[in-house]
């Protein structure tokens, strides 16, 4: 297993763009000649588009574009963009009178930092597009949808740390699979292969992490706190049914799991799509333990890439104090 850019899994690009000021942005995943896709959605608290037709009894059986973006359910018009650039570039499912491109997406909520009434909208989408043909570094942290990322919320806005985006990609063989994920959790990120606590909840006044899951436990008076949603895509050269990359997205999560706790909760929208180009035959084992691997490791990129904004701390600033 060698470690790779996502970016040179083939017949994928990524791009992304962001308004650094406003808090926000977006991140989008192209497969012009299509992707089979598959999607779980765990959360309580779900921005969505598309996800129904990605059920395997429906009929389209290729997508060319996943969305994640910020600007809860308001981010989801980042999409439209999407649309017409592959529009523009004859990109789509042929009805005859017209190619419609099939874009899936899902938002987190970001409106908690910097300005709310910017959200990404179809000039956000469509600049991803482009950016995605760039050669420019495809950057982690407070980029794309994880601009405005943040975790730890339980204790308000006062107690969190910022996240962002981040990316892992692996080689076995000639199969070829990574994770892009914007972090925006209520709860607290650990290091998967540590267990050390990487962000969340945080003392500020004692310089200390605080359990995110202690504090459940001892009772939230007023539950927890609202305005979250971690967000990803596998994507992948293996070949699968839409049966399977549905199953690999539900198998993802448990990437989630071991990074994120608690993870899944109802104000949360955790989402994960699974896109796969049809390149190589492998068995859909290997895939799902792969996909599980990549997603936590980028869980945790999210994290470490992040940096301090909007009044959050991030792990880079509190590890250099530590020094």
């Amino acid at each position: 297993m060698k470690q790779i850019r996502i970016r040179d899994i083939k017949g994928f690009k990524i791009g992304q763009t962001e308004d650094i000021a406003a808090g926000t942005g977006c991140t989008v995943v192209l497969c012009e000649n299509g992707a089979v896709a598959g999607v779980d959605v765990r959360g309580g608290a779900p921005a969505t588009r598309e996800t129904d037709l990605l059920d395997p009894v429906n009929m389209v059986e290729k997508i060319h574009a996943v969305v994640l973006s910020g600007g809860s359910a308001y981010g989801l018009a980042a999409s439209g963009g999407v649309m017409n650039y592959l529009e523009e570039h004859d990109v789509g499912f042929d009805m005859k009178v017209a190619k419609v491109p099939i874009v899936c997406s899902a938002s987190l909520f970001d409106l908690s930092v910097g300005n709310a009434h910017v959200r990404p909208d179809a000039s956000m989408g469509y600049a991803a597009c482009v950016n995605a043909y760039e050669e420019a570094a495809l950057c982690e942290g407070n980029y794309g949808a994880g601009c405005g990322a943040s975790v730890g919320k339980l204790l308000g806005m006062d107690a969190a740390m910022k996240s962002g985006i981040g990316m892992y990609a692996v080689q076995v063989g000639d199969l070829q699979i990574g994770a892009v994920v914007a972090v925006n959790a209520a709860g607290n990120v650990i290091d998967h292969k540590t267990q050390e606590p990487l962000a969340g909840v945080y003392d500020r006044m004692h310089h200390r992490h605080l359990s995110a899951l202690d504090l459940m436990y001892q009772g939230l008076e007023n539950g927890i706190a609202q305005g979250n949603t971690t967000i990803g895509c596998i994507v992948t050269n293996a070949r699968l049914t839409k049966a399977q990359a549905k199953k690999i997205s539900g198998i993802a999560h448990n990437g989630y799991a071991r990074s994120i706790r608690p993870v899944h909760t109802m104000s949360d929208g955790d989402t994960i799509f699974t896109m796969s180009n049809q390149m190589i035959d492998v068995m859909p084992d290997i895939v799902g333990a792969l996909a599980s691997d990549v997603m936590a490791e980028a869980v945790n990129r999210a994290v470490k890439q992040a940096e301090s904004a909007y009044g959050l701390p991030a792990w880079k600033d509190l590890k250099k104090e530590n020094v």
